[in-house]
């Protein structure tokens, strides 16, 4: 009975606490970055919540949810995955109050979150020498994976805004360009990854991870902006549903299929 209780421990302390990263992945996490970005201006705007109110309401929702993922200690879809939606409107609110709220420019917020999420991969690897997700399957693991992903939310916004925005560079040209960027990212991964000289799949995960963002935030934007500020005015009340429920059908795809369990660390 004491060596099961043991191996119980052993098994529940490796257990991965995220998801395997497959084409799902990535699939779900683009519909969950524009939606942060029409969900945001939906509460905001259309219920007319307004930023402040919107912040304190999701980030609240946000602390609920994530003391659940924590008490889980293990990947659950439809957990981890609302955590996401909720950090994505969440970092995207960080943003928007700064720039909005605080006056603050784009360039001087883009800044501010860049040395905020280095900060973040600094101390994580200090404290824990690796930045795998593969191998998030502790607590404290887990804490500095959150936060980087709601940094990179928040840079994602003010990053992604910058350049179609600030720059004026606009919607389609801007999200072209960052899906440009993701492209080059994975053809050097995988054509250099048999070469002597091979792209790191940490890195090129959290690149990929943090352009994104400003990726799906420049849909949503294309989506719902007004025509006069060069997208289609397709209505918050509209998109973010439907994304949601894109969203809800592949959690419960991947819930019964479970193409996307990752048991052991690397």
């Amino acid at each position: 009975m004491v060596d099961q209780e043991k191996t119980l421990n052993i098994i529940d302390k490796i257990v991965s606490r995220v998801p395997e990263v497959t084409i799902f992945f990535w699939i779900i996490k683009i519909l969950g970055t524009t939606i942060g970005e029409t969900a945001a201006d939906f509460l905001s705007f259309n219920l007319h919540f307004g930023l402040v109110n919107t912040s304190y309401i999701m980030s609240a929702l946000l602390a609920i949810v994530l003391v659940i993922q924590f008490r889980l200690k293990r990947y659950v879809p439809a957990v981890y995955w609302l955590v996401v939606v909720l950090i994505s409107i969440v970092g995207t609110l960080i943003s928007d109050q700064m720039v909005e709220g605080l006056g603050i420019s784009l360039v001087t917020t883009t800044v501010i979150f860049s040395g905020a999420l280095i900060a973040v991969f600094i101390a994580w690897y200090l404290k824990e020498k690796t930045l795998s997700i593969h191998s998030i399957f502790t607590a404290r693991r887990e804490a500095f994976y959150w936060l980087a992903i709601l940094f990179t939310f928040a840079l994602g916004t003010s990053g992604g805004d910058l350049l179609s925005e600030g720059l004026g560079i606009g919607y389609v040209k801007a999200g072209l360009i960052f899906l440009g960027v993701i492209a080059l990212i994975a053809a050097c991964y995988y054509v250099l990854r048999s070469k002597r000289f091979t792209m790191s799949s940490i890195w090129a995960f959290w690149m990929a991870y943090i352009l994104t963002r400003p990726l799906g935030a420049s849909i949503g934007d294309f989506l719902t902006q007004a025509p006069k500020d060069g997208g289609l005015g397709i209505s918050t009340v509209w998109i973010t549903p439907i994304f949601l429920l894109g969203i809800i059908g592949l959690v419960i795809y991947l819930s019964v299929k479970h193409k996307d369990q990752l048991l052991l660390s690397e």
